[in-house]
């Protein structure tokens, strides 16, 4: 872990958008009980979408494939970090 300064535009609760100093564009930091229920809400979808076109079904797998990586990134670090996860 290390400390740094951020620029932070917006502080809202689960909607905090901030910029790491030398980065061109902000981001958008989206708590980690949060991203669990994206990717817990997006699976439940992928897996009841037989109706979608195979592009479609495709899109949603990518989203769906990109968001878990995050999180089991989020819950990898905390866990290194003997951060208890609260999911």
């Amino acid at each position: 872990m290390h400390i740094e300064p951020v620029e932070i535009y917006s502080d809202a609760s689960n909607a905090a958008v901030m910029r790491h100093l030398g980065r061109r564009f902000p981001g958008c930091l989206i708590q980690g009980d949060s991203l669990n229920i994206l990717v817990s809400a997006l699976t439940v979808v992928q897996s009841e979408a037989s109706c979608l076109s195979e592009e479609a079904a495709d899109e949603l797998a990518g989203v769906t494939e990109k968001l878990t990586q995050l999180l089991e990134h989020y819950k990898a670090t905390l866990l290194s970090h003997g951060l208890e996860l609260l999911f």
